[in-house]
């Protein structure tokens, strides 16, 4: 079992497989199946960061308890639960304040970390190039900030007022002051990658621009490789990849630039998304974006609404788009019993994909990107409108095509 220091400053999950339990409150308006659907993808989240789920722990409350998230009985239960297994860590699934964090590890005697913690250690150990480092480094250092008061356990043993003044304030002010120094090096460096990023666009900027979007994990990279032949990372985890990709393809001797961008997800930590908006610029910036979305999730009508409020944030609503309905074989696998005859199965399959049909509004297209079902017509859908704001946008370009 890792050992841990009550009161240590650190971030994140150590390297090797770490034991973890985790724990959520049903709170507001949210309902326990919402709940359990979260805790699933924070069970997943876990995984990815490296470590293994043992138990969940779920309380109702009015609202989490200011003191320790869970009431003082949930608390006692996880104590104790903690003290009879080989437990390395407990994972919240909302955020904690500095305060929360200090008193959970003083009454676990193991780390403590939120769901905004594991994200942005996943990031950290996923990211690639200056910029992806930059803008995690940027994020940790932007959560860290209000939560540094509570992160100092020394200063509750102290005698004072109001602003408990003292040596400890001044360390404290001493710490405050040096991470955000630290934050204004990190958006200088970042406005500089920015820069030359947004060079680079203006570069390509006679070339229609088609962004892959989605949530996490639902093969936008695997559709990648599909269609550009490119060796794009692919793995069965969250946030595989965070730096976007881009790469020419050229259908019908039209070209035209595809971008495989960084998955969404629910819950995404505020700062985590302005930390990546020159990232995410590749999505604003691009004339037509494919909604890859997972049909053989369970919680896939979740995630696509998520990614449209998302993208609704990134004022990006407007841009042309369409959905891909990937895993389409994993779907039908999941939906039909054995007994059922080949009719029956078709009956029902269009039953379910004229409801996703009248439900959004923009057009779908269902495919496998490993059994290539209906790739062909995928192909066809991205050219079609390709050719036609390559023909509007840049009229004076149509005679280069035959070069292709």
């Amino acid at each position: 079992m890792a050992e841990w220091n009550v009161g240590q400053k650190s971030s994140g999950l150590l390297r090797e497989t770490e034991r973890a339990v985790i724990v959520g409150v049903v709170h507001g308006f949210q309902t326990e199946e919402k709940l359990n659907d979260y805790l699933d993808e924070l069970t997943f989240l876990a995984e990815t960061a490296g470590a293994v789920t043992l138990k969940r722990f779920v309380q109702k409350l009015p609202h989490p308890d200011n003191r320790t998230f869970v009431g003082k009985g949930k608390a006692e239960e996880i104590r104790e639960y903690i003290l009879n297994n080989d437990v390395d860590l407990v994972i919240f699934d909302d955020d904690l304040t500095g305060k929360q964090v200090n008193i959970l590890e003083a009454l676990f005697k193991r780390k403590i970390v939120d769901r905004s913690t594991l994200i942005l250690d996943i990031f950290a150990e996923r990211a690639q190039t200056a910029q992806a480092r930059t803008q995690v480094e940027l994020a940790q250092m932007q959560y860290m900030l209000p939560r540094l008061r509570g992160l100092w356990t020394h200063l509750e043993r102290q005698q004072g007022g109001i602003g408990m003044r003292g040596p400890g304030e001044k360390e404290i002010e001493t710490d405050r002051r040096i991470v955000n120094d630290k934050i204004k090096l990190l958006k200088d460096k970042l406005e500089l990658i920015d820069r030359q990023n947004v060079t680079q666009r203006k570069n390509r900027s006679a070339t229609v621009r088609v962004a892959l979007v989605g949530y996490t994990n639902v093969g936008k990279s695997t559709i990648m490789n599909v269609l550009s032949d490119a060796d794009v990372f692919v793995e069965n985890k969250l946030f595989a990849t965070l730096d976007t990709t881009v790469r020419k393809i050229v259908i019908n001797k039209v070209p035209f630039l595809l971008s495989d961008t960084v998955g969404f997800i629910r819950k995404l930590p505020h700062h985590l998304v302005e930390s990546f908006k020159s990232t995410l610029d590749e999505v604003r910036e691009s004339d037509i974006l494919v909604h890859v979305v997972d049909m053989s999730n369970p919680r896939m009508e979740d995630q696509l609404i998520t990614v449209q409020q998302t993208l609704v944030e990134l004022g990006a609503q407007n841009i042309p788009t369409f959905i891909v309905g990937n895993k389409i074989d994993a779907y039908k696998e999941n939906l039909f019993d054995a007994m059922l005859t080949n009719d029956e199965k078709a009956e029902i399959l269009e039953e379910h994909l004229e409801h996703f049909q009248s439900n959004y509004p923009q057009p779908w297209i269902f495919t496998s990107a490993i059994t290539k079902e209906n790739f062909d017509e995928l192909k066809e859908k991205i050219y079609t409108m390709v050719k036609n704001i390559q023909e509007t946008k840049f009229p004076h370009l149509k005679n280069d095509y035959d070069q292709y």
